[in-house]
């Protein structure tokens, strides 16, 4: 039910987008119910194999969500069950759903297409319904321009009629003006009768010689004139014959062979073009001599080569009546060539954009529906990765990667269709791409990979950046041990000397030694690992007082940073390497002397509530 529901979702967004796209061709033509449920009917079918991938997709990322969300996804790989095992049925039923998207693509989807493009073009071809608005020219009847100041909608009539008559040309334009009239269908419903009451006619008429300046024309008045004009308002289906002899109607068995045929046309019309241009500008003259004679011919052409003659000479001894008639001929001819090669060219050229169309309409037949078990490979560890289910995170992540898959597959389209890249590399680009995506995904979601954990990322960056997060320590309502009050004073006064002691020891507010920072052989600072070790050991012991002034002051505990005062690399020569990359070196270099005065500030911190922990125990034990 899932996976219906998101296909009719998928559908009906592609038939809006679909609908969008040709809504001028349906749009103010009087067309009927049947021929625009006929239509939307024929562009749904032919819509089915797009909709399925995202449907299979979005359907995945819902229910292998819901499974993480709810944890079942966790109870089954805990009870044995492997990811691949789990998938295993929707593996079955989505190869199914792959032979089903095949079976449309290759015999309902030529079918519906000759019907949709036969629909298309019948209602392009269809003439506007007629509703003359008010204060704008009217130019949907051919021939005519109207004007109406004032229509009365309940009596039909038309008040300050203006109407331009080109049918003869806009030289000859009749120009009529009326102060009323009425405009009606006739019952054939392919001529408009038009009655003008109380009005003017002006008509230029044709001047008798060419040489008159002034052209005389002709002016009438009427009290009532009448008008039958051709206007055709009936729906008449093209021919379908004319549809089926598009890539995207015929099977993939049509397809192949008219593939080889319009293949084996385009090489029999080269060689044909070949030997006539062999026969014609490009003629070798060949004679038949004998050996001897033909080794004495090539000598001779050889010393007679064009290059020993001086060809500007030979043309500057000619007469200008003869460099006239040798500039024109070689002119003409090669005009005369290049308007025949063109003409070839663009010959083959036609058969060759026509044959590149077919093949990549057979190639989509195929990536097509194996985008559906892709995309199933994509959705269903994504949803185990991310552990959202319902229509919020899996349709914003589900578009995004349909969104990508359609660029790169319309990208691969068009670059195989205008013959700059082979023709199935770039139909399979975008299976050649996911698919990869889809095994990396599944081998992550597999070993409960954190591939895609949000927090994973974000406390990435903090790290990065330097941001650390602040102590949120609560009062426990259920406490095991209480904190050792009479031995806790003792261990605070020994933490802090022992943090003014590294203070001293290291002056952490002074400025790091580049030489040393980045040649020295120490890359970690034990003596603070251990200061920060016993410093959480305390503050996981005093988090289970019921004091809630004690537990308030313990969030006052900086959370340290223990490495990011020392080099940033473990490896030795990676550290000298970048302090001998000035720029990269003198980076870190700034950061991690800014991380020392932090640090600095932090154990005066560490320092002061220590003091201020001791003073509430010390108050506490004197109660």
């Amino acid at each position: 039910m899932l996976f219906a529901g998101t296909f009719f979702i998928c559908l009906f967004i592609f038939m809006m987008q679909f609908l969008w796209k040709y809504v001028d061709d349906m749009v103010g033509k009087g067309l009927e119910m049947s021929v625009l449920a006929q239509f939307f009917f024929y562009s749904g079918l032919t819509l089915v194999p797009l909709s399925l991938p995202l449907a299979v997709l979005l359907a995945a990322l819902i229910t292998f969500g819901n499974f993480g969300e709810r944890f079942e996804l966790l109870a089954m790989k805990a009870a044995g069950i492997s990811l691949i095992k789990i998938m295993r049925p929707l593996i079955v039923l989505i190869s199914i759903v792959c032979c089903v998207s095949f079976y449309f693509q290759n015999v309902i989807g030529p079918k519906a297409q000759t019907k949709m493009l036969t629909l298309l073009v019948s209602m392009r071809q269809k003439s506007p319904e007629l509703d003359i608005p008010e204060g704008v020219f009217y130019d949907e009847i051919d021939g005519y321009n109207l004007y109406v100041k004032h229509k009365d909608r309940d009596t039909g009539m038309l008040y300050d009629v203006l109407i331009y008559n080109m049918e003869k040309g806009f030289d000859n334009a009749q120009i009529i003006k009326s102060d009323s009239g009425r405009l009606e269908m006739a019952a054939d419903k392919k001529h408009l009768y038009l009655h003008l009451f109380d009005g003017e006619q002006f008509e230029n008429l044709k001047s008798q010689s060419f040489s008159q300046r002034n052209v005389p024309y002709r002016r009438e008045s009427f009290r009532e004139k009448h008008f039958i004009i051709e206007f055709n308002s009936d729906f008449n289906m093209a021919d379908e014959g004319l549809m089926s002899n598009q890539a995207k109607s015929k099977n993939m068995l049509v397809l192949q062979a008219d593939i080889d045929s319009m293949t084996v046309r385009n090489d029999s019309i080269g060689r044909a073009y070949f030997a006539e241009a062999m026969d014609g500008p490009y003629r070798q003259t060949t004679i038949n001599l004998s050996k001897a004679d033909t080794a004495k011919v090539e000598e001779v052409l050889q010393k007679s080569a064009l290059g020993q003659y001086n060809v500007d000479s030979l043309y500057q001894a000619m007469t200008l009546e003869e460099k006239d008639r040798l500039m024109t001929a070689a002119f003409s001819n090669a005009n005369s060539t290049e308007s025949d090669w063109n003409f070839k060219s663009f010959a083959v050229k036609q058969t060759d954009s026509n044959r590149r169309l077919h093949m990549t309409a057979w190639h989509e037949k195929i990536t097509l529906s194996l985008a559906c078990l892709v995309f199933f490979f994509i959705g269903a560890p994504l949803g185990g990765i991310i552990r959202k289910g319902g229509l919020g995170m899996p349709v914003v992540v589900s578009v995004l990667i349909f969104i990508f898959y359609y660029i790169v597959q319309q990208t691969g389209y068009k670059m195989a269709r205008d013959g700059k890249w082979i023709v199935w590399m770039g139909m399979w680009l975008s299976t050649a791409l996911l698919a990869p995506l889809g095994a990396f995904l599944t081998y992550k979601s597999n070993n409960d990979s954190v591939v895609l954990n949000a927090d994973a990322y974000i406390n990435w960056f903090k790290k990065v950046l330097g941001i650390r997060s602040r102590r949120h320590l609560f009062r426990k309502e259920v406490i095991i041990n209480d904190p050792d009050y009479a031995r806790l004073p003792e261990d605070l006064r020994r933490l802090t000397s022992e943090c003014r002691a590294y203070a001293e020891r290291n002056r952490l507010k002074s400025a790091p030694n580049y030489f040393k920072l980045w040649m020295g052989r120490k890359d970690r600072d034990e003596a603070m690992e251990g200061l920060n070790e016993r410093m959480e050991t305390l503050i996981d012991e005093m988090s289970n007082t019921r004091s809630l002034s004690l537990l308030s002051v313990v969030n006052n505990y900086p959370v340290l940073s223990v490495h990011a005062h020392v080099r940033p690399f473990r490896s030795y020569w990676l550290c000298v390497a970048c302090g001998v990359l000035f720029p990269v070196g003198l980076f870190f270099y700034f950061r991690i002397w800014a991380f020392r005065l932090r640090l600095s500030k932090d154990i005066e911190r560490i320092v002061k509530t220590n003091d201020e922990v001791t003073s509430i125990i010390e108050q506490k034990q004197d109660k």
